[in-house]
């Protein structure tokens, strides 16, 4: 059974192959029969040269066609046109086809490097001429390795994946939308082949609705319902039905109530496609049996708006209109609706006779009636029904089918309820956090029913689908699974439990209006801007997007007016709110068993996703094979949107489905591309075209395993198309990756005969030795290889097929038996030699058990019967016949002469013995020659049965080359190679090499008389191992031959070792190479925990002394430290060594002096500091002068005059050299729009404003030391009026007064002119690039100059307006007056030297500088300075005051507290002081005082009033008796006025007087006493005597 309600029309069986139980429609007939009644037009340029390729592919030999569907033809109107959106270009991507281009003795392009020295070039020849023959550099440090690695690089080929479609890819594709993003400006892209969705406008359906009659007849359309049927609701209260061949079938409403009750807002069929209903704009809904449409089957009127506060049943308000209803089940007479206003009822009408007789039951679901007039709750929040849509029926039964399960989607919130048998809320979800604040408020939701599938799976819970909803708010749109829990048949009476799990969620780019399931797996999705998506529901991921706006969907505002409040009264910190309501779409976007109906303002359109086999066709109609054969690779790989093509996810059954088609796609393509004419194309674009053709039909068959397809047809086609290059270049990187390890026996003779023929040998062998032996023709190979000298493929192809080691070196011996050295070099003998000298590699790989050329370990027993071989062979001491047993006997002699003792080892010794050598250090590591030399073994011999073969050893390998390498049958060059060897290896194996100290000793001479220089520094290394374990008897005798050969090393160490120390020292000077280290050996031989004896220690001494020169010249600094520290006495002696004025003396002392200075940094850093340490007359002036001038160290200069007396000379020639600076930073910021490199015009301006700041301070220093030592003069009553009237002149001015008036004016005049330029500057940059950096930073020159300035006028205002110190005489005196203060004279008072510069200043700049305006700059430069000074002092101040107040009032609280005594006895006379029992005198005193207060009063009150204009009669000074300044309080009684301490100690004043008097004369110290102990009887300070 399947059913579909009007929310959610998707199909319940049809869902690409995976679901059973299809019920077949005529939607295809549908479309077809639209499509047909258009225009019929070609589809593109490239069908005529297509025609024959498609005949073929649609005649397949098991009869299988892609079906086509009107594809060919296509509607000429805008309906049917494919998407105007830009799609990417084809990228190609570098691949094989280059590599023919690329010489042979160049790393092949797909990772094979360049052979190496052991295999491709002679590792001790630069030419043939054995007389002119280098000798090899380290021959022993080398590793023999082949042109392969054991793990070859991956080679850059085209990719296998569908990238290479991009110029056929939509740009729906997630990729494809990240391409296009940085390919904007990109015109003229080509469209895709096929349409996504294919569009079809249905032109009846369209000619009825929308013509002028039909709107005038029945309205515009309003609404749209698809099923077995296609219903339109109009504005007039009609539903238009439609059958599939766009026959209208029925007309509704005519003469019924429901013309009458406004437009049709809502449709919905039922699940048997018999019934339909409508919901119009007055809340009215009826149902229709369509076999009787001419009344109504079913009425249910709205409720009045009066009746709501008397109603007795539910139903919707009248006037409200019905935005959804829906079917439940398969029953005509159970709906769902909801309205406007946000409410939602379940509708139920029983059984009866008629019409009349049915009773509908209303059940309100969702909502609240509106409030009425005499209502009295607050008004509610705003909401409506934003989607709605019941559960449609599956293909299988499920719980959920009489549950009546309905999902409503609100403004806030989603609620599913089940409305039978009872209303009952199942589920509700808020809105998803991740909406946007003030984002579009729209909403939609979608069911597909669980479904049965085709699984091969016997899990019966995987047989049956979930049922699934999708909901979307705004931009997110969620997934819904519900899990149905029924309960075990025990509990039938239990209801079904219902879990609803939230899978995943997705957002979109702006807010979604409508969604719908085009299968079980995909969705639709259309967003606002009326953009399609297409997204797979198992990953959510977009597959596709394009744009719908030239379809015109039909869309209207619907809950702006409901939700109004909401919307307008937007609260910016309330993030649920919207900014704006989405229009709806969902009555006009509809889907039904895969298609999707669009209801336009002006048609109705039909459309149907392209399918995997529709998009192939298409891609061949346009005469694209190759993006074609692409494509179905990635489909048969599942790379592609395999679900939304409608392809299965199963792998098996998606191979069975693509595989044969792509067989047939490939075979067809191939037939039609070599079947065209060489005309239509030229060469070059041919041969790329099939290269590409290659590359896709390599891709398909690797992805299908299907090798015998790859090398019979398709390179069978090839072949007869003489196109066999591109065949084998596309071939090549599967080789060398291994992906392809086998190929067919005449494949691969054509491929050898290519690459050698083209000159491609390299590649070649790269291919061979990367492929399996076992499908070869061995006697074909290597014929081959051996006719185009691939020895390295020859190598490999006998030792891995036939397992035979010995007949290769024999064919590679019989080459050097032709190389001739004496002839002039030719190209035969090139390509003989390099193959000759791979030799050795293969020695090299066979004795470690490796195979050659690959590199990969042989097996244990293949391994020791090669290498026992090998040995066998090379080291045999005559000729032998191989194979064995065969007669055939190999000679090495050309003239057939007698042969050599050892020939073969002969033989290869002649050719190359550096290389050799180099061979056979590497293989003595192997553990192969640890056995016993007697031991025999019976393995097989390449098949063959040994005898007795002896295992040789590495003692019976050297006594052979001791007999061959002689002097009479080698060179020099030959000899010191077999010496090195021999050296480098007796020490490494000193138990397996034993030989008597007469040959050591001889190779160790040998070593040492060393043919060339190249070879040097081998023959030292080789003489450092033979030292390490042969001890000579006499090794002084060999110092001199070690001297001779220039062998530092080994002398360092044989001097290290007899302990001659001295000799040890020379040694290292001796050596160019480490001559450093000689400091390190000289602190090693002298630190004083040596241990040397007098006479090493002065023999060590003496050749410092003797080479002292040398050793300063390796590094002075050092030579200077080392010798300081170690042997000080050897300083002079070196010292007086050096030439005089040499730099290295210099160098030599200052390392002395200043051992931290760097030696290539500034050196005029401290002079001034220096200078400043030396006393006047310790420096010349005349000479030094010159010469700090000269090294623009001016401070110190300033310094040595000032010290000197000559102050004004030396304020002259600091004013010059700020005359200089200023120059200079003037021209820099003059030229800064015209230099090339502003970064270092930036650095060299701030290096001359740190000077200038530097030497601005240096003139305050010398003008406030010359106003520090001038003598205060005295001024008189004429010189002060002239400093305030301005008489002043510049003549009369003080030698300070002068030197303050020169350096204002200079920093003055060096501002002005520098901010001049810095003006101009900026009004360049302003005129000339507005918007450009400033090339330097004005900001900072400016403000560092006006630094400058206020520092000058700060000091300058302190050092002439702080009064003068008073003279001890002075204050001599004024100590001494104690009853009148002392006043200085007021010229002392108030000086008048800066008023004096000031005016001389300003009357020199208004000479200098006319304008008004330089003048103004001028003293606001100077007030500035003093605002500055001001401000500076105002903070100060404040902070003083703050703090002072603190302490005083601190102090005022300890005054006001007092302090109490211990006790009440005076601690001298012991006698009573206060408090009870102190006698009646206390009070007697304290009246007397009181009197004597009043007393003095009034006499102060008269003195006030006796005051005239005449001078008065001073009052004279009186000392209080009954207290001091803070240390303690007394109060009269007999013995006088008492004080207390803070000690609290109590003391009668004149007890205190005599313990202090006596301490005094105790210690006859009176006056220090005093102070300690005592008082100060005029100070009135007193001190504890016992606390003292």
């Amino acid at each position: 059974m399947s059913s579909d309600s009007g929310e959610s029309h998707v199909s319940a069986g049809n869902d690409n192959g995976e679901e059973a139980g299809v019920e077949k429609t005529n939607l295809d007939s549908l479309a077809e029969l639209a499509s047909a009644e258009g225009e019929r037009i070609s589809t593109n340029h490239d069908m005529d040269r297509a025609e024959g390729a498609l005949q073929e592919l649609q005649s397949g030999v098991n009869g299988m066609s892609f079906a086509r569907r009107g594809t060919a033809q296509k509607d000429v109107e805008g309906d049917s046109s494919v998407s105007e959106l830009p799609m990417r270009s084809l990228t190609r991507i570098p691949g094989s086809p280059e590599s023919t281009s690329t010489p042979d003795d160049t790393p092949s392009i797909h990772g094979s490097g360049l052979s190496s020295p052991g295999s491709s070039v002679p590792a001790s020849y630069s030419s043939f001429h054995r007389q002119h023959r280098p000798t090899s550099l380290q021959p022993f440090e080398r590793r023999f390795s082949s042109r392969l690695s054991p793990s070859p690089l991956a080679s850059p080929r085209i990719s296998t994946s569908p990238a290479f479609l991009s110029s056929r890819s939509r740009q729906s594709s997630v990729s494809s939308n990240l391409i296009i993003l940085h390919n904007q400006d990109e015109t003229d892209t080509p469209q895709a082949p096929w349409d996504v969705v294919r569009w079809t406008k249905l032109k009846k359906i369209t000619g009825q609705v929308f013509s002028e009659v039909g709107k005038r007849n029945f309205g515009r359309a309003t609404c749209l319902s698809v099923t077995a049927s296609l219903a339109v609701g109009t504005s007039k209260g009609f539903i238009l039905v439609f059958d599939y061949q766009q026959v209208l079938k029925s007309i509704i409403g005519p003469g019924t109530k429901a013309v009458e009750c406004g437009p049709v807002t809502a449709l919905a069929i039922s699940a048997d496609h018999s019934t339909i209903a409508g919901g119009h704009a007055t809340g009215h809904i009826f149902t229709w049996d369509l076999s009787r449409p001419a009344k109504p089957f079913l009425h249910i009127p709205p409720l009045e708006r009066a009746q709501l506060d008397d109603r007795r049943s539910d139903g919707h308000v009248s006037g409200v209109a019905i935005l959804h209803i829906g079917f439940l089940g398969t029953r005509h007479t159970a709906l769902v609706s909801a309205n406007d206003g946000g409410m939602a009822f379940s509708h139920l009408a029983t059984r009866g006779l008629g019409a009349i007789a049915r009773t509908v039951k209303i059940t309100r679901i969702l909502g609240r009636y509106p409030l009425g007039a005499k209502s009295t709750e607050r008004p509610r929040k705003p909401s409506s029904v934003l989607a709605f849509a019941p559960l449609p029926l599956g293909n299988v039964e499920q719980p959920t089918d009489d549950m009546g399960l309905t999902a409503l989607l609100t403004p806030y919130l989603l609620v599913i309820v089940s409305t039978t048998p009872l209303a009952q809320t199942q589920h509700k979800a808020s809105r998803p956090k991740e909406i946007e604040p003030h984002s579009a408020l729209s909403g939609c939701l979608a069911w597909f029913p669980a479904v049965k599938l085709k699984s091969s799976s016997a899990d019966p819970s995987k047989a049956i689908s979930k049922t699934k909803l999708v909901y979307c708010w705004s931009n997110i749109l969620t997934i819904l699974d519900v899990d149905c829990i029924t309960s075990p048949p025990t509990e039938k009476e239990k209801p079904t439990e219902l879990r609803f799990r939230p899978r995943s969620r997705w957002k979109s780019e702006e807010a979604i209006v409508a969604v719908q399931w085009l299968s079980r797996s995909v969705l639709g999705v259309l967003t606002i801007s009326q953009r399609l998506v297409i997204l797979e529901d198992t990953s959510l991921r977009m597959t596709d997007t394009f744009d719908l706006l030239h379809k015109h969907i039909y869309h209207s505002d619907l809950f702006s007016n409901q939700l109004r409040p909401v919307i307008e009264n937007l609260d910016e910190e309330d993030s649920s709110l919207h900014g704006v309501v989405a229009d709806a779409f969902y009555m006009s976007f509809r889907a039904y068993k895969g298609r999707l109906f669009l209801l336009g303002f002006n048609d109705v359109s039909i459309g149907t996703l392209s399918n995997w086999a529709d998009r192939l066709l298409a891609l061949m109609e346009d005469g694209d094979f190759i993006a074609a054969i692409g494509l179905a690779t990635s489909y048969y790989i599942g790379d592609a949107d395999k679900l939304t093509v409608g392809l299965p996810d199963d792998n098996n059954t998606r191979h069975a489905l693509v595989q044969e088609k792509l067989l047939e796609m490939i075979s067809a393509s191939l037939k039609y591309t070599f079947s065209r004419g060489d005309g239509i194309v030229d060469g070059e674009t041919k041969e790329k075209r099939l290269a590409d053709l290659a590359t896709v039909c390599f891709a398909a068959c690797m992805s299908m395993e299907e090798m015998d397809f790859l090398f019979e047809d398709i390179y069978d086609t090839y072949e007869d198309g003489s196109a066999e290059k591109v065949f084998f270049e596309t071939l090549e990187p599967y080789i060398l990756e291994e992906e392809i390890s086998a190929i067919p026996p005449n494949v691969l003779k054509d491929m050898i005969t290519f690459y050698a023929s083209s000159g491609r040998a390299s590649q070649l062998e790269e291919m061979i030795c990367r492929l399996s032996t076992d499908t070869m023709d061995i006697n074909q190979v290597t014929m081959l290889c051996q006719q185009y000298n691939l020895y390295d493929a020859l190598i490999y192809v006998w030792t891995r097929a036939i397992g035979d080691f010995i007949t290769p070196l024999i064919k590679i011996l019989a080459l050097i038996k032709m190389i001739d050295f004496s002839e002039d070099e030719d190209e035969a003998q090139n390509v003989y030699l390099a193959s000759a000298m791979k030799l050795f590699p293969y020695l090299s790989y066979t004795f470690t058990g490796r195979v050659y050329p690959g590199g990969v370990s042989l097996d244990d027993a293949q391994a020791y019967s090669a290498k026992k071989d090998m040995y066998r062979f090379l080291f045999s001491g005559k000729n032998i016949a191989w194979p064995p047993k065969s007669g055939d006997v190999f000679l090495t002699r050309i003239d057939k002469g007698p042969e050599p003792d050892f020939p073969y080892l002969h033989l290869i010794l002649e050719f190359d013995t550096a290389s050799f050598m180099s061979m056979l250090n590497e293989a003595f590591e192997d553990g192969f020659l640890n056995g016993d030399q007697d031991a025999t073994n019976g393995l097989q011999t390449n098949g063959n049965q040994s005898a007795s073969a002896l295992t040789p050893t590495r003692q019976y390998i050297v006594n052979i080359l001791f007999g061959i390498i002689t002097a009479e049958n080698f060179d020099a060059e030959d000899i010191i190679y077999f010496y090195m060897f021999i050296a480098r290896n007796v020490p490494k194996y000193p138990t397996h090499i034993i030989l008597p100290g007469t040959s050591l000793h001889q190779i160790l001479v040998g070593l040492c008389n060393y043919p060339t220089e190249v070879v040097r520094d081998d023959c030292q290394l080789s003489v450092e191992y033979l030292l390490s374990v042969y001890h000579p008897p006499n090794l002084q005798s060999l110092i001199p031959l070690f001297e001779k050969a220039g062998f530092h090393r080994v002398l360092k160490s044989v001097y290290r070792g007899s302990q001659q120390y001295s000799k040890l020292i020379e040694a290292y000077l001796n050596d160019t190479e480490d001559q450093q280290q000689v400091f390190d050996c000289i602190r090693d031989c002298l630190r004083p925990g040596r241990g040397l004896i007098k006479k090493q220690v002065n023999e060590i001494k003496a050749m410092i002394a003797n080479r002292a020169r040398d050793v300063v010249a390796v590094d002075p600094a050092l030579a200077s430290q080392t010798l300081k520290q170690y042997a000080s006495d050897l300083l002079r002696t070196v010292l007086e060594s050096l030439e005089e004025e040499s730099d290295a003396q210099y160098q030599f002392l200052r390392a002395l002096i200043e051992p931290k200075a760097q030696p290539n940094g500034k050196r005029t850093t401290h002079v001034a500091d220096f200078v400043s340490l030396l006393k006047s007359g310790d420096l010349k002036l005349d000479p030094v002068l010159p010469a700090l001038e000269k090294s623009g160290v001016i401070d110190a200069a300033v310094v040595l005059m000032a010290r000197d007396g000559l102050v004004r000379d030396a304020m002259d020639r600091l004013v010059k050299y700020l005359g200089t600076l200023q120059t200079a930073l003037t021209g820099l910021v003059s030229a800064a729009t015209d230099t090339p490199d502003a970064a270092n015009t930036e650095e060299a301006i701030q290096d001359l404003l740190s000077d200038i700041q530097k030497y601005v301070k240096v003139g305050i220093w010398l003008c406030q030391g010359q106003t520090k030592s001038m003598e205060p003069r005295p001024e008189s009553l004429i010189d002060r009026r002239k400093s305030a009237y301005g008489d002043v002149k510049e003549e009369e001015l003080a030698l300070d007064e002068l030197l303050w008036l020169d350096l204002v004016d200079t920093v003055v005049r060096l501002t002005k002119d520098i901010s001049a330029a810095v003006r101009e500057l900026e009004n360049l940059l302003v005129a000339a690039h507005a918007g450009q950096p400033k090339p330097v930073d004005t900001n900072k020159i400016t403000a560092t100059l006006r630094s400058a300035v206020q520092q000058t006028f700060s000091a300058l205002l302190a050092s002439t307006t702080i009064p003068p110190q008073p003279t001890p005489s002075s204050s001599a005196s004024g100590s001494q007056s104690t009853t009148r203060p002392h006043h200085k004279p007021s010229h002392q008072q108030t000086n008048p030297s800066f008023l004096r510069i000031l005016r001389t200043f300003l009357l020199r700049a208004s000479s200098s500088s006319p304008s008004l305006s330089d003048l103004r700059s001028v003293l606001q430069e100077i007030f500035s300075a003093y605002t500055f000074e001001e401000t500076i002092l105002s903070l100060a101040n404040r902070f003083l005051d703050k703090e002072g107040f603190a302490q005083v009032h601190e102090i005022t609280e300890l005054r006001q507290r007092g302090w109490r005594p211990r006790g009440q006895v005076c601690e001298g006379c012991r006698k009573r002081a206060w408090g009870p029992g102190v006698g009646g005198g206390v009070w007697e005193m304290w009246e007397v005082r009181r009197r004597g207060e009043v007393g003095r009063r009034a006499g102060r009150r008269g003195e006030g009033e006796g005051k005239g204009k005449g001078k008065g009669k001073g009052r004279s000074e009186e000392v209080e008796e009954d207290g001091d300044d803070g240390e303690g309080k007394g109060s009269g009684i007999g013995k006088g006025p008492l004080v207390v301490f803070a000690c609290r100690h109590l003391w009668h004043r004149s007890c205190l007087e005599k313990a202090a008097t006596a301490a005094a004369a105790a210690a006859e110290v009176g006056a220090e006493s005093e102070q300690h102990v005592g008082m100060g009887l005029q100070g009135k300070r007193f001190r504890c005597p016992l606390c003292v």
